[in-house]
């Protein structure tokens, strides 16, 4: 079904604009929820001068029911979010690579981006040592695409079994409520895959001063699919028109004590004064057939791509809209890689597979099983299946038929946008991949740090190694630090105060594979 772009621009206009009708109005009548005058908003009526208050004040009762509702389920990570619309442009033509249309040239699509923290509650100070979730839904014509990443080009773990036992060692502990490094590298050092994004996330680029000096990846790859079924792997990479800049660790504490709503503040106060933050978006492109080129495996999102495969423009994003509604933006929007369009698939990135369920699962739990009915995620192209009823539901959905197949064919399928074909062989298991490489990319990464960012790096990984208590697990971070490289694994241990002949001997045990 066309749309024209007339009717486009007037959706984008009743979704982006609902919430600012009323600016510059004059001031209406306050109505309860059913729209009857409120007569007085500030004594509640009583049974006397001095009699208890009535069960009838049907105000009252109702505005304390709503009060006691206002919170829904936090999210389980990323709950401490800022989020902001923009628009992305496409610079060049990508019909030969995806039939995606947020890719041709010169497409204008609207966005909605939200930044986070990973590991924080709602309202936890924004400075931690943590990813930042770099999430952006675009309204595009075919549906709305969801790009849900992180500021690092990587991941801790290489398979979704792992993710709930990955939060809850990096969360607060469930005796204390307080977080414990010794929960966290009690699980990390039986998880040396976590090597190289740990090593970026204690360096500079892993403590972002702003939201708006980072860069933003997919960390995944996932699959181009162009008009004759063409096949090719991508990877997402959102560059920083503004440069990258980084709050040093010594400097961590004084920050939050002076805003610790920083980077919510910053980026807010860029758009307030016109200076909108802009990213440019690159992919790197591999054809199937060079995914079995390298020693590890491209599909491992605990690795990236080597610089031999060039990462090309492909559009810019620019942030240039504030929110009129917190929760009606950033706490209701809902974000999952399973929402994907017409040219953009999944690859079989483990990881990357167990998140198409996870994501769009805990949406559906916080919000309702109509959450994309919700202004902030309703597409701006018609919805049109059998889908049906349930909590809030309002997708005024008509006609006798919903089911299918049907003589009445009320609802129309477009071959053209079936998945493509994907060769399979071998037998069900549960292994562990063949080539895990765990650590020659950190090795790799840190030796890439200028003198003055290694030094920083060692004093804010060290930091919190001293912490550990359990001697077995610190010596076996140590030795996949050293694994890693010998320099990075020797100053970590002198700056831990630990056995380096121990570290050594343990680093000699590691297979690299």
């Amino acid at each position: 079904m066309k749309i024209s772009k007339t009717k486009i621009a007037a959706s984008i206009l009743t979704v982006f604009s609902a919430m600012t009708i009323a600016q510059g109005a004059l001031a209406v009548d306050m109505t309860r929820d059913n729209a009857s005058p409120v007569g007085d908003n500030q004594n509640s009526e009583t049974a006397g001068p001095r009699g208890p208050v009535l069960l009838q004040d049907s105000h009252l009762i109702e505005k304390l029911q709503r009060f006691d509702r206002e919170r829904i389920p936090e999210r389980v990570v990323h709950a401490r979010g800022t989020g902001i619309y923009g628009e992305f442009v496409s610079s060049g033509d990508l019909s030969a690579l995806t039939s995606a249309q947020v890719f041709k040239s010169g497409a204008k699509t609207p966005v909605f981006v939200r930044f986070s923290t990973v590991m924080g509650y709602r309202g936890s100070p924004e400075q931690a040592r943590d990813p930042r979730g770099f999430a952006i839904k675009f309204y595009t014509q075919q549906g709305n695409w969801d790009m849900v990443g992180i500021n690092h080009p990587v991941f801790f773990i290489r398979d979704a079994i792992k993710f709930p036992d990955f939060v809850h060692a990096n969360k607060p502990s469930p005796v204390t409520g307080v977080q414990d490094p010794n929960n966290a590298f009690d699980f990390f050092s039986h998880t040396p895959e976590a090597t190289n994004m740990l090593t970026r996330l204690y360096s500079d680029v892993g403590m972002p001063d702003s939201y708006r000096h980072m860069d933003g990846y997919a960390v995944h790859a996932f699959k181009f699919v162009n008009a004759k079924g063409d096949v090719n792997y991508v990877k997402f990479h959102w560059k920083s028109d503004q440069g990258l800049a980084s709050i040093h660790g010594k400097d961590i504490p004084q920050s939050i004590g002076a805003d610790w709503n920083l980077m919510s503040n910053d980026l807010y106060n860029a758009v307030k004064a016109h200076d909108y933050p802009k990213w440019d978006l690159y992919v790197q492109v591999m054809t199937p057939q060079d995914l079995d080129k390298y020693d590890f495996d491209p599909l491992d999102d605990t690795k990236v791509w080597p610089t031999t495969i060039p990462e090309r423009k492909v559009g810019t994003m620019t942030l240039n809209r504030i929110p009129d509604n917190y929760f009606e933006s950033t706490e209701e929007s809902a974000f999952a890689p399973s929402r994907l369009v017409p040219g953009i698939e999944p690859s079989e990135d483990r990881m990357l597979q167990g998140r198409l369920f996870s994501y769009a699962d805990t949406q559906m739990y916080r919000l309702g099983a109509n959450y994309n009915q919700l202004p902030i995620n309703r597409p701006l192209t018609p919805v049109s299946n059998n889908n049906q009823d349930g909590a809030m539901n309002s997708s005024g959905r008509k006609g006798e038929v919903n089911y299918e197949p049907s003589t009445v064919k009320e609802i129309s399928q477009q071959a053209k946008d079936k998945y493509v074909q994907t060769p399979l062989n071998g037998s069900t298991q549960q292994m562990a991949i063949h080539k895990t490489l765990d650590f020659r990319q950190a090795g790799e990464f840190y030796r890439t740090l200028p003198e003055m960012e290694k030094e920083e790096l060692i004093s804010n990984l060290s930091g919190d190694l001293s912490k550990v208590s359990n001697d077995a697990n610190k010596y076996a971070m140590l030795s996949y630090f050293y694994k890693a490289d010998a320099d990075y694994g020797t100053r970590l241990a002198r700056a831990t105060h630990a056995d380096l002949a121990r570290v050594q001997s343990a680093a000699a045990k590691l297979n690299e594979n």
